[in-house]
């Protein structure tokens, strides 16, 4: 198995925190919680294409939600604690990202990733000329 390497000097105090360490910004305090501009989010360590901004929506928990990520991009690990909760990490560099929940209803996929803002990097769809 390959062991990937990956830089992690480009990455502040706090982001580190919450990507390598696992922990979770307060809520309402990021980015992108209400952030709707066209275009993609990615993983702030290592670039990957996470999810499409029309897969976003606005379900006030305090973080930015999504219904659905790009395919094969999100890995997703179950905890044991607390509350039997689904961690979701990077599937290109394992980092933490925030979690999954089923049942939910907010959207018709009735599934909910809610992400850190600082595990994220948002690229703008390119404007036509």
């Amino acid at each position: 198995m390959e062991i990937k390497k990956f830089n992690d000097e480009h990455l502040t105090e706090f982001e580190k925190w919450v990507i390598l360490r696992k922990g979770t910004e307060p809520p309402f305090t990021g980015k992108y919680w209400n952030h709707f501009e066209e275009g993609t989010y990615h993983c702030k360590r290592c670039g990957t294409p996470l999810f499409k901004s029309e897969h976003k929506f606005l379900c006030y928990s305090g973080w930015p939600s999504f219904d659905a990520c790009i395919e094969g991009t999100v890995r997703e690990i179950p905890e044991e604690f607390p509350d039997d909760r689904i961690e979701i990490v990077c599937a290109n560099c394992g980092a933490h990202l925030g979690h999954v929940f089923y049942g939910e209803g907010f959207t018709e996929k009735n599934r909910r990733y809610c992400v850190n803002s600082v595990s994220l990097k948002f690229v703008p769809k390119e404007k036509s000329k």
